[in-house]
């Protein structure tokens, strides 16, 4: 880096995000707009700015979205006054994880089920089929609970 900051492509290096979505950012005001260069009028990062853009590619790494970053950097703005609700956020984000990944235990035990039902099917032993079908119905219940009306 040279005295006038961080060139967007280095920037980009740094944080392993692209460069629109760093335009992008700065556009709807996720990060603060960046100062430019006098005489290219390219855009020059300071250390703080790449240091902000590296703790929003870990957020976004672990799939928090644009408003969640945004409470978080406001959060992070206030310090330890804000450590409570930092918590939190990550707290529910943690929760909304569990949750995902429940429903994707779910469904995945859904798909082994048909794979043990079309080959019960396949070599004709159709009890085996009947019993796992048996399995099927209150899993498909709890996948799409719209269904049970």
């Amino acid at each position: 880096m040279d005295h006038d900051g961080y060139t967007i492509a280095e920037a980009v290096a740094r944080c392993g995000l692209p460069e629109s979505t760093l335009r992008y950012w700065e556009r709807i005001g996720l990060v603060r707009p960046v100062a430019r260069d006098e005489s290219s009028s390219h855009r020059r990062y300071s250390r703080e700015d790449v240091a902000t853009l590296e703790t929003l590619a870990n957020l976004r790494a672990v799939g928090l979205g644009i408003e969640d970053m945004r409470t978080y950097l406001t959060g992070a703005r206030r310090g330890d006054d804000a450590a409570g609700e930092q918590r939190a956020l990550f707290e529910a984000h943690a929760r909304r994880l569990t949750d995902e990944l429940n429903a994707l235990e779910l469904r995945r035990r859904y798909l082994d089920l048909k794979v043990q039902y079309w080959s019960a099917r396949e070599v004709g032993d159709l009890d085996k089929a009947a019993d796992v079908a048996d399995e099927l119905g209150p899993i498909i219940r709890r996948i799409n609970p719209k269904d049970t009306a």
